[in-house]
């Protein structure tokens, strides 16, 4: 479980040029899959002049009834155990990649705040699903504050992650 980041944090517009310097590299297009964040991913890559090389597509899937629309994320896992959790994470990551043009998928879902949480989900509560070619890597994150500070540290953890696993 990450808290906050240890070193600092490099802006998302800096992150989102490193993240655009290795997909056009790699010649690979990126699709997001949002729920918490609401498309906060998408907009910082597309703030990005010249994204359109690199950013594919985003989903903003906030209802359980969009990831099963617009993701296939099966009704069985969203009911098993909430929205919030791994496997939901996978699916979205999935299904972003089935439902687009993409190679490289972020997804992301959590509880924002300030309501919404429960003693085994707290507000900051986020799991990230990653997809990339040949493999799909998840992960729980606790970030603390307000929706805000969630909301804004979940988009740095995104995009250095993708970073991270694109390096």
């Amino acid at each position: 479980m990450t808290e906050t980041l240890s070193k600092p944090a490099l802006t998302a517009h800096d992150l989102c040029g490193q993240l655009a310097d290795l997909l056009l590299k790699k010649q690979l297009r990126l699709v997001t899959a949002e729920s918490c964040t609401g498309g906060m991913i998408s907009a910082a890559c597309t703030d990005l002049a010249g994204s359109s090389a690199w950013f594919e597509r985003g989903f903003v899937t906030y209802s359980n009834d969009a990831k099963a629309e617009l993701l296939g994320v099966e009704d069985r896992v969203l009911r098993r155990a909430g929205a919030v959790c791994e496997a939901v994470a996978r699916a979205m990551a999935e299904g972003a990649l089935a439902h687009s043009k993409a190679q490289v998928a972020v997804a992301v879902t959590g509880v924002a705040g300030p309501t919404g949480g429960s003693p085994s989900k707290p507000v900051g509560t986020v799991w990230f699903g990653f997809a990339l070619p040949g493999q799909v890597v998840t992960e729980k994150c606790h970030f603390p504050g307000d929706r805000a500070a969630v909301r804004t540290a979940t988009l740095q953890h995104a995009l250095t992650r993708l970073v991270e696993l694109l390096s």
